[in-house]
């Protein structure tokens, strides 16, 4: 039977495979893919995807920071304005859902 969320299978398979292949610890893995979203333009969701996986790797928001300072100068400032806006805009995001799975739980109690 086919998947009902294809793209996120798919998206997951070649993070999965990415990771597999890769010599680089969790956290400079996680610090290299965010560089690698900033340089692509990447949208807010993008950001959404990788939130957990870089928390879990020991990435802080002032990791993410020194990132975007240090690709400022090859990726342009413009960019790097836009990155911090969609990174500002997913955690946006990440909070509304964490809210909402809180107010579901607790009209579930």
């Amino acid at each position: 039977m086919p998947s009902e969320t294809p793209v996120a299978d798919t998206l997951a398979q070649i993070t999965a495979a990415s990771l597999m292949n890769s010599q680089l610890p969790a956290r400079e893995f996680m610090l290299a893919r965010i560089a690698a979203l900033i340089a692509a333009d990447a949208p807010a969701l993008s950001y959404v995807l990788n939130v957990g996986p870089a928390a879990d790797s020991g990435v802080s928001l002032a990791d993410v920071q020194d990132v975007l300072v240090a690709v400022a100068p090859i990726v342009g400032t413009a960019r790097v304005v836009t990155a911090a806006a969609n990174i500002v805009k997913g955690l946006g995001f990440v909070v509304d859902l964490a809210e909402a799975e809180l107010e579901a739980e607790a009209a579930e109690d």
